[in-house]
């Protein structure tokens, strides 16, 4: 190996390159590595196989609630995205960087790496705001930015999609296949950059496999809302092979972190199998179907292959993480709820400094009216677990139900009462950080959106708050 390339390779296993895959809407009972028994995944189990494969890892049970969990690294409750405000159809809240003291993207930005994102934003409508995923900290850009009010072509995220680049404005791509061209993109940027002296972090929201259902280029005649389900996680196990392959043409696999996990469960539509269990998706829930997600680690020579970790982890957890690896400062870091795992990757510690993970918001409570987005309840409902117990706190911010998900993985019995000693422990301790937790969620934070013509009028009943009405 010459000077230089020892050079390069030295700089990426202290700074490796990130890539971050988060599929939309996909639950462990689909993917064989996690005992999935309706559809193989042989590229994601061999992910699992040459990393590490994790059991207790927490999303939120929405979309947008997740994706500002982990770009802002706060709860819901903090940061004020307790629930799936579709920014681009609602015209309503909208991220805005300014308002968080971290921000993941210009973190990363930061220190120094170069930085993309491709797939589903969802966050700003880049009619008004077309420098928003710039502010975001990302350098180059291939996005779907979710359907837009009064667009009907803006709904294309699959065939014929309505996609978003740097160099582009939105438009129509007729007859392309919207996930082909975000893995083009993503294999193109690692190309364009797995030479730089600087390392890449790459944020990859797919669009797959949330509804509408739909055929893949490898199955174009699937049929049937569970057929075409199936299709779109082959299809999504086919990207995942593509892009680990073209890493490994690349010579970077040893310098890149990748990680692979989804933004909370299935659409309860569909009913997959983990051994003789059926498992409604969870979507829009707190019950583990709907928060205890897919999440896989693989950094060849760095992590250890073949793990099975029971380790609790959630979404507020990536920021720190990351930061770690970069030898970066958090910014605000008062401000960010979670903790760095890296050591734990690594191999360095044995175990992750959590004793609880939490996810938020199994009750669609967000109302849309003239004065923006409102919350219906002051308090958001949630869910605390650990390694075997977990509780769920209501509205009215007293525990509702006690469950042990080692006994009863379907949480059908409510223990309350009849707790052992060790039960009673972990009951305590969840309850005890009730008293710590704001009087009231945040709403979202910065300037609204201002009105425009394509709009679509909201008209809602009368918000009933639980302590009064808001400020």
């Amino acid at each position: 190996m010459t000077g230089e390339k020892s050079q390069a390779k030295d700089k990426h296993m202290t700074h490796p390159n990130i890539v971050f895959i988060l599929l939309d809407d996909l639950g462990k009972e689909w993917i064989s590595c996690y005992g999935a028994k309706d559809v193989d995944t042989p590229n994601i189990d061999k992910l699992a196989n040459g990393g590490m494969r994790f059991n207790n890892v927490y999303s939120m049970p929405q979309c947008t609630p997740s994706r500002m969990c982990l770009l802002t690294g706060q709860y819901p409750y903090r940061n004020g995205w307790v629930n799936h405000w579709d920014v681009p159809r609602w015209g309503s809240a909208r991220y805005d960087v300014d308002a968080y003291a971290c921000n993941l993207g210009l973190m990363m930005r930061k220190a120094g790496y170069a930085t993309a994102i491709a797939g589903k934003w969802q966050l700003n409508d880049f009619r008004v705001e077309p420098s928003a995923l710039d502010r975001a900290g990302f350098d180059d850009w291939c996005m779907w930015t979710g359907g837009e009010g009064n667009n009907p072509p803006s709904n294309k995220r699959y065939w014929n999609p309505y996609i978003v680049t740097k160099n582009k404005p939105a438009q129509t791509y007729p007859e392309a296949f919207g996930p082909d061209m975000f893995s083009d993109f993503v294999i193109d940027f690692a190309r364009c950059h797995k030479d730089e002296k600087k390392p890449f972090f790459i944020y990859y929201p797919m669009v797959l496999t949330h509804t509408p259902f739909t055929t893949t280029p490898h199955e174009p005649d699937a049929e049937t809302n569970v057929g075409k389900h199936k299709a779109m996680v082959r299809y999504t196990d086919f990207l995942l092979g593509r892009l680990v392959e073209a890493l490994d043409a690349m010579k970077i696999r040893e310098d890149t972190l990748l990680i692979f996990t989804s933004d909370n469960g299935t659409c309860g539509d569909l009913v997959g199998h983990i051994g003789e269990r059926a498992i409604p998706g969870g979507k829009a829930k707190t019950i583990e179907p709907g928060v205890n997600i897919p999440f896989i680690a693989s950094w060849p020579g760095s992590i250890p292959a073949g793990g099975i970790s029971e380790a609790l982890v959630d979404f507020t957890d990536m920021i720190p993480t990351f930061a770690d690896i970069a030898r970066q400062t958090v910014p605000g870091e008062d401000k960010v709820d979670g903790s760095s795992i890296a050591p734990y990757l690594r191999g360095d510690v044995d175990h992750v400094d959590r004793d609880w993970i939490m996810a938020m918001g199994g009750q669609n409570n967000a109302k849309v009216s003239d004065r923006g987005v409102e919350n219906e309840w002051y308090f958001r409902d949630r869910v605390l677990r650990d390694e075997r117990y977990k509780l769920y706190i209501g509205t009215d911010r007293s525990p509702q139900k006690f469950v042990d998900l080692q006994a009863d993985p379907d949480e059908q019995t409510d223990i309350t009462g009849s707790e052992t000693d060790t039960a009673l422990a972990s009951r305590q301790k969840f309850e005890a950080l009730i008293p710590h937790w704001p009087e009231r969620d945040a709403d979202p934070r910065g300037t609204p959106q201002l009105p425009q013509a394509w709009d679509t009028p909201v008209t809602v009943k009368t918000l009933v708050w639980k302590k009064g009405s808001p400020e």
